[in-house]
């Protein structure tokens, strides 16, 4: 290979590529779409107030109507003695927004039935609030049964919550205080980082050799560079201008949410972020989980554990980020992230190399998206049992270690079998690129013809 060729290419993709004005587009535009969307969403949840629900309650087992207690956005009134039908007739007249009936009481399975009647589709939070209720008034009602003085404060005595504190020893036998969750956390963001880079841009190599090829441009450019040339320099191009939208996207994305909180005033975004359940809404989590992640970025700079102490969720979360060996986890981040994009944009070329339109794409495809896929499923099963051997063996494999690897590192890999990764990973993308090159020299000058396996086959048996 000719590395000053190479250059040339690259400064050829790069700054081909960032003066299109699609380029310009998709870069200015995706941050606004993206920063407006995060400000629709907190304007929105910042000014609308939550439906207040009316709910009519016909409680003919007499058990569960205490166990309704109103609240901010739920009303109970009893209408048992009221006529069922005319309620149901005339739900709108009577003002409410449900009529929830409760069934007489099944003295054999000791129990009930609950149906509810609305205008309007119900939500399953207040299904489920609902389902709760009536589970307690049920559950009341049955210990009741049994005739034992203070059976209720009995059992809710003898119910635990034992948790399980979780410590990792070194080989010198220093333990630390440790959290799977964390870990899990960690190892899948790293593992769909390089999943979605390597989907996202390998199919911009395939996409842009396809482009070269059918307008003709690649006959001119091979007459003067040697095929492998021009694909490691295309390869390594579009990586570099994906890199660059990428960072443009973080920046720009900053800056408008920033703007826009300026704009909106403080007390939109007050309303918003100081209230843990409507910001738990908004992303799918709990308040619990809401005010424990804000209580982490606040304290972690003056907290401290003691190993073998009684740890709280605050301290564990801490403790654990600081357990993490971050500096081999970045540099392995760094290496399987430019093998795995390597690797995987060389196949992608190859392939946009043996057809001319994008349609054609999909056969010869298949084997390049299923190992991805194949990694993808493994990484979400790496958190339940990182050491087993599908895991491990799948961290080892060239084709999905970048990503099962990468997920793999937090709870900790021995070094012998990081090294033996990477470098199986370094000589199959060597093995790689040399099978696409040669691939890339005949396809990327054939044309009129649908490519097959068997023709890849022909073409890399050619000297």
């Amino acid at each position: 290979m000719n590395f000053r060729i190479i250059k040339t290419v690259i400064a050829r993709e790069y700054l081909t590529r960032v003066k299109k004005k699609s380029f310009l587009v998709t870069t200015f535009v995706v941050p606004i779409l993206f920063a407006a969307m995060m400000v629709v969403v907190v304007y929105i949840m910042g000014n609308t107030k939550e439906r207040k629900q009316d709910v009519a309650v016909v409680d003919q087992s007499g058990i569960v109507m205490p166990h309704l207690v109103s609240g901010d956005r739920v009303t109970y009134t009893d209408y048992s003695s009221e006529s069922l039908d005319k309620i149901k007739a005339n739900l709108k007249e009577y003002g409410k927004d449900v009529l929830v009936v409760i069934s007489p009481l099944d003295t054999v399975a000791r129990t009930v039935s609950v149906q509810a009647y609305s205008k309007d589709p119900l939500g399953v939070e207040f299904t489920g609030n609902l389902s709760d209720k009536v589970d307690d008034a049920v559950e009341e009602y049955r210990v009741r049964q049994y005739g034992i003085d203070n059976l209720s404060q009995i059992m809710e005595d003898v119910k635990s919550n034992v948790k399980v504190a979780e410590y990792t020893l070194d080989e010198e036998g220093n333990e630390s205080v440790s959290e799977s969750g964390i870990y899990m956390i960690v190892s899948m963001l790293l593992g769909i980082i390089i999943w979605m880079f390597i989907m996202m841009f390998g199919g911009q190599v395939m996409s842009s050799v396809i482009e070269e090829k059918s307008s003709r441009v690649v006959e001119v450019l091979i007459s003067s560079v040697k095929a492998v040339d021009l694909m490691f320099g295309k390869i390594i191009g579009v990586a570099l201008v994906a890199l660059t939208q990428f960072l443009l996207w973080i920046v720009l994305t900053v800056v408008l949410v920033s703007a826009a909180s300026v704009f909106m005033g403080k007390n939109v975004m007050e309303s918003f972020s100081g209230n843990p359940e409507m910001m738990a809404q908004t992303v799918g989590m709990t308040s619990d989980q809401m005010e424990s992640l804000g209580g982490v970025m606040s304290a972690a700079s003056d907290t401290t554990v003691v190993a073998g102490a009684p740890q709280d969720g605050l301290h564990t979360i801490v403790a654990t980020l600081s357990n993490i060996p971050w500096t081999r986890l970045i540099i392995s981040f760094l290496i399987f992230f430019a093998l795995g994009y390597l690797l995987y944009a060389s196949l992608y070329a190859a392939v946009g190399s043996a057809v001319e339109s994008v349609e054609d794409t999909q056969q010869l495809q298949l084997p390049i998206t299923i190992p991805l896929m194949i990694a993808y499923m493994i990484i979400l099963m790496a958190f339940q049992n990182p050491d087993s051997g599908v895991v491990v063996w799948a961290s080892m494999i060239p084709f999905t270690s970048p990503i099962v690897m990468l997920a793999r590192i937090p709870y900790g890999v021995p070094m012998w079998q990081l090294i033996l990764s990477i470098a199986l990973l370094f000589f199959t993308f060597l093995g790689c690129a040399w099978v696409s090159a040669k691939i890339y020299k005949v396809g990327i000058l054939m044309f009129g013809k649908k490519s097959t396996f068997k023709d890849l086959w022909n073409w890399l048996r050619q000297k």
